[in-house]
């Protein structure tokens, strides 16, 4: 089959599978804190590395069906500082809890059960339990262009958020002979839908040798 973006419904789908395909993506666990000490936590399926030098992180924020953006934006645009988290597959049911759609102010942390702890280049504070965390600077806020397909979502722009890295966490016993052994927490990963998939079995593939 083929449709253009926007267009999954004529196609035959009931959701559009964009998450789908692009998957398994993982997820960007944000927190966040506004100019009034307003602390908010949570998770973002579009967010990945993208680059190493510098190292910098992105963000996707979508609006919601009120065409306002999530509080996550509004604290980074106002402080210009927010942490990512990783989610273990023990933190995933705690995730969960902070994808709810909260009234600003409410602090998704004790939503959650979730102990926060200070950072180092930041005032935003990180999740106690994750087994990393990285500390960010904002550096840029894009405003993405909106859908030009029918049936897509009518409402504002999506915004990416692009932030250096400036500090990171790491519990010691995810390390070992030098390297983060990913097993050891099981990363959850965002597929399509309400899906998810658990990180547990990793092999290698050594580079072809360079004749």
């Amino acid at each position: 089959m083929y449709f253009r973006p926007g267009l999954h419904k004529e196609a035959g789908l009931a959701f559009s599978p964009i998450k789908a395909i692009v998957s398994p993506r993982p997820i960007g666990w944000i927190s966040s804190c506004g100019k009034d000490g307003s602390i908010n936590l949570a998770p973002y399926s579009y967010f990945n590395a993208i680059s190493e030098l510098p190292p910098m992180v992105m963000f996707s924020s979508a609006p919601s069906g009120n065409a306002q953006h999530k509080d996550s934006l509004r604290n980074v645009i106002e402080t210009e500082e927010f942490v990512v988290n990783v989610v273990s597959a023990a933190l995933g049911d705690a995730m969960n809890i902070t994808s709810a759609d909260l009234a600003y102010g409410q602090n998704e942390f004790t939503a959650a059960g979730l102990e926060m702890a200070d950072c180092n280049t930041v005032k935003v504070p990180r999740v106690a339990a994750a087994p990393a965390a990285l500390e960010c600077k904002l550096w840029k806020v894009i405003e993405l262009p909106k859908p030009e397909t029918g049936g897509a979502a009518s409402g504002g722009a999506g915004v990416m958020v692009i932030g250096m890295i400036t500090g990171i966490h790491i519990t010691d016993k995810t390390v070992k002979d030098g390297k983060i052994d990913v097993t050891s927490y099981q990363p959850l990963a965002r597929l399509g839908y309400l899906d998810y998939a658990r990180i547990n079995d990793v092999f290698a593939m050594p580079r072809p040798a360079v004749k």
